[in-house]
């Protein structure tokens, strides 16, 4: 029988600016399957790397980018957008990771909210509040500008 994640509601009273060290825990925790939007083939990009990471800690990553012009990265089939990954071959998405501009994150969580993810993360540097605010009343979890790596990293005292 397949485990029910149950993710927290995201905290709207600092909006989005600070997150408690609890819910990144859980969601961490908690999430198995992300699609990463914008991962990238070559091996010194950041989404790369996150990706190599994440992989290495036990998660399942599948690589979402239209324009990387390879069929797989790190053993994952890459898929042109988050529609296009058969969720019945791979199962639930947890987790959107999102390695795109901001002006880039709202046609996301759309299809986030599509295919059932349960949280949508924007990497470093990455915020739309409109975005977050579609995708919270669609009740999804939102986590803006932070690195699931390095909050996994700092939140199990890793180097």
């Amino acid at each position: 029988m397949a485990r029910l994640l149950s993710f927290p509601a995201t905290p709207m009273s600092d909006h989005h600016d600070r997150y408690p060290d609890e819910l990144l825990r859980t969601v961490l925790a908690q999430a198995r399957t992300i699609a990463m939007v914008g991962a990238s083939p070559t091996w010194n990009r950041p989404s790369h790397v996150v990706m190599k990471y994440l992989q290495a800690k036990g998660y399942r990553v599948i690589p979402v980018n239209p324009k990387a012009g390879v069929n797989e990265i790190l053993g994952e089939t890459c898929y042109a957008g988050l529609r296009d990954i058969p969720l019945d071959k791979t199962g639930r998405i947890d987790l959107v990771d999102v390695f795109r501009a901001s002006a880039a994150v709202g046609p996301i969580v759309e299809d986030a909210i599509a295919i059932g993810a349960k949280v949508v993360w924007m990497q470093l540097g990455v915020r739309d509040d409109d975005a977050a605010a579609k995708a919270e009343a669609a009740g999804l979890t939102v986590i803006m500008n932070r690195c699931p790596k390095i909050e996994y990293q700092r939140l199990r005292g890793e180097p």
